[in-house]
């Protein structure tokens, strides 16, 4: 499976010629970040906030291929206060057969001991680091620890080059973590001997 970075929370996953867009963002609507202009076969959007949902901006393909995905979701909150400030949260792992990952989108509470089961065993998490509008670089660590996927990939943060100012810093989750890579690009592809590490990918 190739998993490749966007910008902001917004990423594309390819498994077995069937592309899935993840939280696209609305034009000029995140700081610095290019726009989003993809064609893919299905879209997804953990919430209805213009830097998750601009599903306009995917051009979806009239294509026969079969999705190789099954789809869980799990029902979170936006906030600490069970959705009273922001609203709902949507988190969904995708799982082709081979690998199994997961989309916390603007995830901003602690999870249930349940929910926490579902999202072990995990491949690669795409988890919020920035903090403000949703868990914080120590909580998103805390997450990682309690569900140990293989690798972690850090999102929803800013940069000298863009970013909502009101976010924290990759930095800020970096230097809490063990096992940092830097890739060159902005994607990575998951493969069995992949080693558990955080994932820093380079936007575009």
């Amino acid at each position: 499976m190739k998993i490749t970075w966007l910008g902001h929370s917004c990423f594309k996953l390819e498994s077995q010629g069937y592309t899935i867009i993840l939280d696209p963002y609305e034009d000029g609507y995140v700081p610095g970040l290019a726009p989003v202009r993809e064609t893919a076969d299905a879209v997804f959007c953990s919430h209805e906030h213009n830097d998750h949902n601009a599903r306009t901006v995917v051009t979806l393909k009239n294509s026969d291929v079969p999705s190789p995905f099954a789809i869980m979701e799990i029902h979170t909150w936006h906030d600490e206060v069970q959705g009273a400030k922001r609203g709902a949260n949507g988190i969904r792992i995708f799982d082709d057969g081979t690998y199994r990952v997961a989309h916390l989108g603007d995830l901003g509470c602690e999870l249930e001991p349940e929910q926490l089961e579902q999202l072990k065993n995990l491949d690669a998490v795409m988890i919020p680091v920035g903090g403000f509008f949703t868990i914080d670089a120590a909580q998103a660590k805390k997450l990682v620890d309690q569900i140990q996927p293989r690798v972690t990939i850090p999102m929803h943060y800013r940069s000298e080059n863009f970013g909502y100012d009101v976010l924290g810093t990759l930095e800020d989750f970096t230097a809490l973590c063990d096992c940092v890579v830097e890739y060159p690009g902005n994607s990575i592809e998951l493969n069995e001997e992949m080693l558990q590490q955080t994932a820093v990918l380079k936007i575009r």
